[in-house]
């Protein structure tokens, strides 16, 4: 999850101001990601595209929207098209507090950068 964390936050930082702004306008939430490995331990990323498009570990400067809580696994599935947000959180593969409505739109932000080579090595250390 690290790996694809850190290839989304390059991608975002590649965008113009215009592009961010397409963005955030689109999308216009924080997500809080609590991401669990499978030595049970957890780590937190914050995907801004509200205020600032932009992705970072730990907490956000502003109160998150949504926190959605899910394995390394989900989140790579997820991100790859394996799994999409419905049917994991249909199934208890991701939970949500918050803003349900905009959980759902977590598969096109982590499609943004689509990257097979990220998937591949993506469970990686929290």
């Amino acid at each position: 999850a690290s790996l694809l964390i850190s290839s989304l936050h390059d991608a975002f930082s590649t965008y113009s101001a215009t592009e961010k702004q397409a963005l955030i306008k689109k999308t216009n939430g924080i997500f809080e990601l609590k991401v669990t490995n499978d030595a049970k331990e957890t780590a937190t990323w914050t995907i801004d595209l509200k205020k600032e498009g932009t992705v970072h570990k730990g907490n956000g400067k502003y109160k998150a929207d949504v926190t959605i809580s899910l394995s390394d696994d989900t989140l790579t599935d997820l991100a790859s098209g394996k799994l999409n947000g419905q049917k994991a959180f249909m199934t208890g593969k991701l939970k949500t507090k918050g803003n349900i409505m905009l959980a759902t739109k977590l598969d096109g932000v982590l499609k943004e950068d689509a990257d097979e080579d990220v998937f591949k090595g993506a469970k990686a250390k929290l």
